[in-house]
C-alpha cells in the first residue's frame, strides 16, 4: 500500500520495468476510479483507503499472502486502521506475512504494537548530503509578524531565488549540472515561486510544478527527463516520500508544509501551514543523496529544527473524532469504546 495514488502508479510502473513485464498483468495497481490488475496479476499497488475498503467483502483478506504497508510513518487515519485490523486478523490468518516499513517512522513502537515483531534494517545507497542553513530575514525590515509562525511569503520566495543563485554557483565550480528539487506548502506558492524563478531568468533551466492534483501527463514529464538542462522542481510534500525524482543533486527546504487539522471552535476541518518535523525535515534532505552527494538548503535556522517536534503528529489526532468513530463503525472494526 501506498498513502498517495500517484506513488502507487508511478511505483508499479518501476517494479514492471525492473521485472521486464507490461503493467497490469503480473504487476498492477489500483487506486481510485482506476484498476489497472487482472487474474494474473501476482504484486499489486494500491492506495491504503483501497485496501481498508478490501476488508468489507473480504474479511481476512485471503486473496494475498504477504501485506506490505508502506510509508507508515505517515500516520493517516487509514494506515493507522489498518494496522489496528491486521493486528487482529494475524492470529486468525498465520500464514500471513505483514511488513511494514518506512524511512523515518519510531520503529520501537510500532513493533510492540505487533507483539515485539523483529526490526530489520536496510540501508538504502544514499550518498552524504551537505546541510546549509540560510533562515529567511525580512527584506522590508519591518520584521516578520510576531503572532505568526508562518514566514513572510515575499522572503520565502526571494530566498527561494537566492539560494538557486548559490546552487548554480556550486554548480559552476563543480562544472557539472544537478537538478534542484524545492519544497512549498502549496498549488499557490508553487505558481508565485515558478513566477519569481522565470523572472530571474535562470539560464538553460526548465521549471516543472509537481502537486497531487496534476493530471498523469504533467506528472510524468518529471520522471521522464528530456536531458540537457538543468530542471527546478517545484513540488508540495507529495516528493517527500511517496516519489523519489531522478537526479536530484539539490534541495531547498522551506519548512512548512500545510497539515490537515479539525478547529474544535469553529467545528472545521482547516488546511493551516505549519512547520514541519524533523523526521519530515530529514526525508526532504535525503532526497537529493540518491544519485549523489547532494547539497540541501534550509531556508530555517537549525535551532528552529533543533526545537521541531521529532515526528509528524498521527491525523487521528488532528481530525474530528466524529468522523473517525462513524468510519470505524462503517469499517466494522468492532467496539469503537474498546
Amino acid at each position: 500500500t501506498q498513502p498517495r495514488r500517484i506513488a502507487a502508479r508511478s511505483v508499479s510502473q518501476r517494479i514492471a520495468q525492473e521485472m521486464g513485464v507490461e503493467l497490469g498483468n503480473e504487476v498492477g495497481y489500483q487506486i481510485r476510479f482506476s484498476d489497472q490488475s487482472s487474474d494474473k496479476t501476482l504484486v499489486k499497488l494500491m492506495t491504503d483507503g483501497i485496501l481498508l475498503a478490501e476488508t468489507q467483502h473480504d474479511r481476512f483478506l485471503n486473496k494475498y499472502q504477504v501485506i506490505i504497508i508502506d510509508e507508515a510513518h505517515e500516520r493517516s487515519l487509514n494506515i493507522d486502521f489498518l494496522m489496528g485490523y491486521l493486528k487482529t486478523l494475524l492470529p486468525k490468518r498465520p500464514g500471513l506475512k505483514v511488513i511494514v516499513t518506512s524511512a523515518t517512522i519510531d520503529v520501537n513502537r510500532f513493533s510492540k504494537h505487533f507483539n515485539d515483531a523483529p526490526v530489520i534494517e536496510v540501508s538504502g545507497r544514499t550518498f552524504p548530503v551537505e546541510v546549509r542553513y540560510r533562515p529567511l530575514i525580512d527584506l522590508d525590515g519591518q520584521g516578520s509578524d510576531e503572532k505568526s509562525d508562518e514566514p513572510v511569503e515575499g522572503d520565502m520566495i526571494q530566498g527561494i531565488v537566492d539560494a538557486v543563485d548559490e546552487l548554480e554557483a556550486e554548480d559552476a565550480k563543480r562544472g557539472q549540472i544537478g537538478d534542484i528539487l524545492v519544497f512549498l506548502s502549496g498549488e499557490r506558492e508553487i505558481r508565485e515561486s515558478s513566477l519569481a524563478l522565470k523572472k530571474a531568468n535562470f539560464k538553460g533551466t526548465e521549471i516543472l510544478p509537481l502537486y497531487a492534483r496534476l493530471s498523469s501527463s504533467e506528472q510524468n514529464k518529471i520522471f521522464n527527463p528530456t536531458g540537457g538542462g538543468r530542471r527546478i522542481i517545484l513540488a508540495t510534500n507529495v516528493a517527500e516520500t511517496s516519489l523519489t525524482v531522478l537526479g536530484i543533486r539539490y534541495v531547498i527546504d522551506t519548512g512548512v508544509a500545510r497539515i490537515s487539522r479539525y478547529s474544535y471552535r469553529s467545528k472545521v476541518q482547516r488546511l493551516p501551514i505549519e512547520a514541519i518535523s524533523q523526521a519530515s525535515a530529514n526525508q526532504r534532505k535525503g532526497r537529493c543523496g540518491r544519485v549523489s552527494e547532494g547539497v540541501c538548503v534550509r531556508l530555517y535556522s537549525e535551532d528552529d529544527f533543533d526545537a521541531r517536534p521529532e515526528f509528524s503528529d498521527p491525523e487521528i489526532q488532528r481530525t474530528n473524532l466524529a468522523a473517525v468513530i462513524l468510519q470505524m463503525l462503517s469499517l466494522r472494526l468492532g467496539d469503537v469504546e474498546r
